[in-house]
């Protein structure tokens, strides 16, 4: 049996008691540790100390080149692969599913919280966000764009973007490649202020008018844990402001309903409030 089991967004309390009495089960437990991380970051000691079960990690190559190796053992094993969020964030833990599957593996997935609903603590409403967006990192010579007609588009409906920054985990080099050996990069997080930049060079340079340094965006920087920090305002305040630690992301604001106003207002740069869980329950009650 394969366990793939969401952890949430915080540190290794988030998990369900669903997925903690699963993990508790199995002989191995993974951790995939590239498409995203804890607040913590990747340290496996505070999980292994909670869950009472040794995690190996599982970065890009053992993910995309060396899962058989995994599934194998599922077939006569209980296996759990932890993921950070939600199972189905990102495309790879969906392939992952469907060779199991072929593979004639059982499959348990145990959900929890992610980004994609976390970001609902600002007060946008979650049902008029449009199409979700993914911004890469630019090179001097690979500046891909594909997200821009997806923004304009959104803001065209009038919905929110949910824009998703780049990691980069445990890249080889391209210099390595070349030499036939790999050597592997420093880990590279994107913060809302590059990925500010970038946005706003693409406009710079298509002038299609999908949004402007004036343009209301919501900054999210580690979402869902204890210190986590959220502004809002134009494109060009916070591209000023120091999110610190990763992980990061961004939202451009379509059209606003009353009571998503109401909400955004709370967290503008005129408040400078400590946004604490609640402090946000404590303001909901007051809107309703």
């Amino acid at each position: 049996m394969l366990y793939i089991i969401g952890l949430g967004l915080g540190d290794e309390k988030d998990i369900t008691l669903r997925g903690l009495e699963a993990v508790k089960k199995c002989d191995k437990v993974y951790l995939e540790a590239y498409t995203s991380l804890l607040s913590f970051g990747l340290s496996t000691q505070n999980l292994e100390n909670l869950y009472g079960r040794p995690i190996i990690i599982a970065d890009r190559e053992m993910v995309e080149e060396k899962v058989d190796q995994i599934l194998d053992q599922a077939k006569t094993t209980h296996i759990a692969f932890l993921v950070v969020g939600d199972p189905f964030g990102a495309t790879t833990h969906s392939d992952l599913v469907v060779r199991a599957r072929d593979m004639g593996v059982c499959v348990e997935i145990v959900h929890n919280a992610s980004v994609m609903n976390a970001i609902g603590i600002c007060g946008l409403q979650l049902y008029r966000y449009g199409e979700t967006v993914s911004i890469p990192f630019f090179t001097e010579t690979w500046k891909p764009d594909s997200f821009y007609e997806k923004i304009k588009r959104n803001r065209e409906l009038g919905l929110h973007t949910l824009c998703l920054l780049d990691i980069k985990v445990k890249e080889p080099s391209l210099e390595s490649l070349c030499r036939g050996r790999k050597e592997y990069e420093p880990a590279r997080y994107m913060s809302i202020n590059t990925a500010i930049d970038q946005l706003l060079e693409v406009e710079e340079k298509t002038r299609e008018s999908a949004y402007n340094e004036d343009t209301e965006c919501v900054g999210f920087a580690r979402i869902g844990s204890e210190d986590q920090k959220i502004l809002a305002g134009p494109m060009k305040q916070l591209r000023e402001v120091d999110f610190g630690a990763p992980l990061h992301c961004l939202v451009i604001v379509g059209k606003t309903h009353p009571v998503e106003e109401e909400m955004l207002d709370f967290y503008k740069f005129k408040t400078q409030t400590c946004v604490t869980m609640a402090l946000v329950v404590e303001l909901v009650v007051e809107l309703s």
